[in-house]
């Protein structure tokens, strides 16, 4: 008789669970990895539309470009305010998910240790019943000789 864990499939569930609470926080720190590239693309655009300003403060222009590029200027500076709020509500919920994940963790690891316990336990009964059948086995010998 094999060694039969009686909450093997509660800890497979638990493992299951674990993975996707894993996959969750990946997904939400990707989104974040992306949110900022977004959020230093958006910076250097707005960086380099300051220097550009600069450049041509003593061009002439024409008043429609002017308005043209406060107008950019202002969706840019629209669009980093969004990214930082978006970035700000995917750090709360990325410490909302390392949390879950830790907790989905624990569990697993509970059962799992609980696991390697049980089996230490069956290992080593199993080798004092093989080493008892052994002596009974020389001992049984030596009283026939």
């Amino acid at each position: 008789m094999g060694f039969n864990f009686s909450l093997a499939t509660v800890l497979r569930v638990r493992g299951i669970l674990e993975a996707q609470e894993e996959r969750m926080l990946q997904k939400i720190l990707f989104e974040i990895t992306q949110t900022r590239e977004e959020l230093a693309r958006t910076e250097a655009a707005i960086a380099g539309s300051d220097a550009s300003r600069r450049e041509s403060v003593f061009k002439p222009l024409i008043g429609r470009h002017v308005h043209e590029f406060y107008g950019e200027v202002k969706e840019l500076k629209q669009n980093k305010k969004d990214l930082e709020e978006k970035l700000e509500k995917l750090e709360q919920l990325r410490a909302k998910q390392v949390k879950i994940y830790e907790e989905a963790r624990r569990n697993r690891k509970m059962l799992t240790n609980m696991r390697e316990e049980k089996r230490s336990a069956y290992e080593s009964d199993l080798a004092r019943l093989e080493q008892k059948t052994l002596d009974d086995v020389f001992i049984s010998r030596r009283n026939r000789n």
